[in-house]
């Protein structure tokens, strides 16, 4: 343990060299005192949860690789870190850096993880059997297990809200949820979720759903599904481009839940893409002199996509021309890939995690409604993807006043003047909750801006029944008129207050206010022009692509 691998290193290039020799130095010198640490028995677990188990702490070998291995990977990212190179190929650079790193920790590897290996010591041998067996089911679903998926079922112990479809087309489902109240709000709630995951994330389980909670507080709540495209499939879906559900989808299903309720105008949420797509069909009603929505509510939504966070690494002309020439015309979209690529967002939580405990410990991952929801991911139509990640992602047109158009009438958000419900998530590594402040800076109406605590979907799915986390506000959802906005997302942090527990009863009370006087509940879905169909959540969301 005398030599160590500085000795060995090549000159990075762009690295200033007093910069590189900073580096080296510190490295040699936690080297020598990680090597005289193991000598003297000082040594202990380092602050990693990967190698916290007590075998790791039993072993000092094992304990001086995974310090070892910490240590290595610290310099290359300060490396990375230092290299003088633009910002954007930075962000590439550390990204893929990281995305090594990760893979080649010791906890990974059979040979050396001490916790696998006692693991089947003590079982003689059954977790190794065990663990071979979890992986060969996964290469044949060809992904990793991150959940027990036989213990959910949709329609059965997830998506269980009552409720029927009442309209369907070829590229949606609209299901109207069964009241809970004697009376409900006149203004129904339609929800848009992400057509790049199934709608039942906000509805997972009666305990835990958002639908559930909205329609507890007396509103009448419809939703989209969305139809998750197959290669089998034949009526062209895999030529529908963002036009399309613009024109075939939003703007139908705001209509549809309002003939049903006999309402001129009805509220909506858009969460994620969905929101995209939600207000993207507003500015399109909007320049046609329609105003279908009374109130807007945004959750964790970009609008404008000037900084998209880590998502920016994929994001370049090749890749756009690639996805044109592939998908401009027709094609999917395939939910594996998608699916895939965001797991690797957070690779030591959603891949490396359960490689070490499905297939070195050969353990069967607990079920988790939330993790059986991630799996189930849904294939896109390749010309709405292609145009999406121009528009959206590499160019940023969406904010621009009539930079885009559908069939020729150009979209325009800041004609968008109704009150709006603005919510972020804090940890949000997907859309960073500055991104999503940003969206008040286009809308021109009253505008509530809501922080919560955590990611992008643990954030929004904080029911007030676990009193968890917390939420960020100026002012009540009462005021009229609301909270003045400043423009500068950490100036808005700086006045805002911290409140404990969930963000959606806060949600409720804005809402109720635009949501019209209390009426008698329907008794069934649809009306005599809209029949009920099926009972949801109907049969689109039973479709999977992987």
């Amino acid at each position: 343990m005398t030599a160590h691998p500085s000795a060995a290193w090549p000159v990075p290039v762009g690295v200033a060299p007093d910069v590189l020799a900073q580096i080296q130095a510190e490295f040699s010198r936690d080297w020598l005192q990680l090597a005289e640490d193991a000598r003297e028995g000082r040594l202990g677990p380092p602050a990693d949860k990967r190698f916290a188990g007590e075998a790791w702490g039993r072993s000092t070998p094992h304990l001086v690789l995974a310090h070892a291995y910490l240590l290595s990977a610290r310099a290359m990212l300060r490396m990375v870190d230092a290299a003088d190179v633009s910002d954007a190929l930075r962000s590439r650079l550390r990204f893929s850096i990281t995305q090594w790193v990760d893979a080649l920790a010791p906890s990974n590897f059979l040979a050396l993880n001490p916790e696998a290996q006692a693991a089947i010591a003590d079982s003689a041998g059954k977790t190794l059997a065990d663990g071979l067996a979890n992986l060969m089911n996964d290469l044949r679903k060809g992904r990793i297990t991150q959940t027990d998926e036989s213990q959910f079922e949709i329609g059965v112990n997830v998506a269980v809200t009552p409720g029927q479809v009442v309209f369907e087309n070829p590229l949606f489902q609209l299901i109207q949820y069964t009241p809970t109240t004697p009376t409900v709000h006149a203004r129904p709630l339609v929800i848009v979720p992400p057509n790049i995951n199934k709608f039942y994330i906000l509805d997972l389980q009666p305990a835990n759903s958002f639908v559930r909670h909205a329609v507890d507080a007396g509103h009448t709540v419809f939703m989209m599904s969305w139809r998750n495209p197959v290669p089998a499939d034949d009526d062209g879906v895999d030529r529908a481009g963002w036009p399309d559900y613009l024109d075939d989808a939003i703007l139908p299903a705001l209509r549809v839940a309002g003939e049903i309720t006999g309402q001129p105008q009805v509220n909506a949420l858009g969460f994620c893409v969905g929101g995209t797509l939600l207000a993207s069909a507003l500015a399109l009603a909007d320049a046609r002199g329609e105003k279908p929505v009374a109130a807007l509510t945004l959750l964790t939504a970009l609008l404008d996509f000037r900084d998209t966070g880590v998502l920016q690494v994929f994001v370049d002309e090749t890749h756009a021309l690639l996805r044109e020439r592939q998908l401009g015309a027709g094609g999917l979209m395939s939910g594996r890939e998608l699916a895939t690529t965001f797991s690797f967002l957070r690779p030591n939580e959603l891949v490396w995690n359960y490689v070490v405990e499905n297939y070195l410990k050969g353990r069967t991952p607990p079920a988790f409604d939330l993790l059986f929801w991630n799996a189930d991911s849904t294939n896109l139509p390749g010309p709405f993807f292609a145009w999406y990640f121009r528009n959206t992602y590499l160019e940023n047109n969406l904010k621009v006043p009539g930079r885009c158009q559908v069939g020729g009438v150009p979209l325009d958000l800041t004609r968008l003047d109704m009150p709006a419900y603005v919510f972020g998530s804090r940890d949000d590594h997907i859309v960073p909750w500055t991104s999503a402040y940003a969206s008040t800076q286009l809308l021109r109406g009253p505008r509530r801006f809501v922080l919560g605590a955590s990611g992008h979907i643990a954030g929004v799915i904080n029911p007030p029944a676990k009193k968890r986390r917390s939420y960020w506000t100026i002012g009540g959802p009462d005021d009229d008129p609301p909270a003045r906005l400043p423009g500068d997302p950490t100036a808005w942090m700086e006045l805002a207050q911290d409140h404990p527990g969930s963000w959606w009863p806060d949600w409720t009370a804005w809402l109720a206010r635009h949501a019209g006087k209390r009426v008698k509940a329907p008794k069934q879905g649809g009306n005599a022009q809209y029949a009920p169909i099926e009972p949801a959540p109907g049969r689109y969301v039973k479709v999977r692509s992987i």
